[in-house]
């Protein structure tokens, strides 16, 4: 059991590299972070064409401007899902070479075993930090809130309770109840909705986007962001 405890303390005064979707989990799992120890960079793994980000679907000038309003430097691979594990790998060792001894995630519901991002840092000898893990998630999103961070709504899954009018809107805690109100989780661990931070204290100024017009692929709905 220590090992897995370790999982939210393995930070501390080291130098890590954290994953980051641009969204609010791995913008409040990077705050705890760089608390505790120091960031060397941020990873972003992109879709084969490069275009958008694997996770969040967010164009790269978009998460560039996140990191350099951070002020950590970008280690991306565009990938197909079949060699996103060699490619995150790849980037991992890029990492540890610039100094990272730990892999920071914002994951809260990994299980204790058979977990992936335990078998890369093993493969590449860094340890794992997940400061968010097993958190009760309205917990999350509170702190997340009180902190002043301000994240937009920008993927939906309309099938999981989302709406299309949910796109664009900025996570308050009177919006959380709302989502908790139609039993919806208000971190949308179960696929129901992503999310851009646009400001907060880990940034040096907000970033400043336009949005774009609302589209739907299938169950899913969509809000491009485009930097002003």
């Amino acid at each position: 059991m220590a090992e897995l405890k370790d999982w939210k303390t393995n930070a501390c005064g080291q130098k890590f590299i954290a994953s980051y979707s641009g969204g609010k989990d791995s913008s409040l799992a990077l705050f705890k972070a760089m608390k505790v120890g120091e960031a060397v960079g941020l990873i972003v793994m992109l879709e084969e064409e490069g275009k958008r980000s694997r996770s969040h679907g967010m164009p790269p000038e978009l998460i560039h401007a996140q990191a350099k309003s951070i002020g950590l430097p970008v280690y991306s691979a565009a990938a197909s899902w079949a060699d996103y594990e060699n490619q995150f790998i790849n980037l991992l060792e890029k990492a540890k070479y610039a100094g990272a001894d730990v892999l920071v995630t914002g994951d809260l519901d990994m299980p204790a075993e058979d977990c992936w991002h335990e078998k890369v840092t093993n493969q590449v000898g860094l340890k794992l930090e997940m400061p968010l893990w097993q958190m009760n998630h309205h917990d999350v999103v509170k702190e997340f809130i009180d902190l002043g961070f301000v994240t937009v709504i920008v993927t939906v899954n309309l099938s999981l309770g989302m709406r299309k009018d949910d796109l664009g809107r900025t996570l308050t805690h009177e919006y959380v109840k709302e989502l908790e109100s139609r039993g919806i989780d208000p971190c949308g661990e179960g696929g129901e909705f992503h999310t851009t931070v646009i400001d907060g204290p880990i940034f040096k100024q907000p970033i400043s986007v336009r949005k774009g017009e609302i589209y739907k692929d299938g169950e899913y709905a969509f809000l491009p962001l485009e930097l002003e």
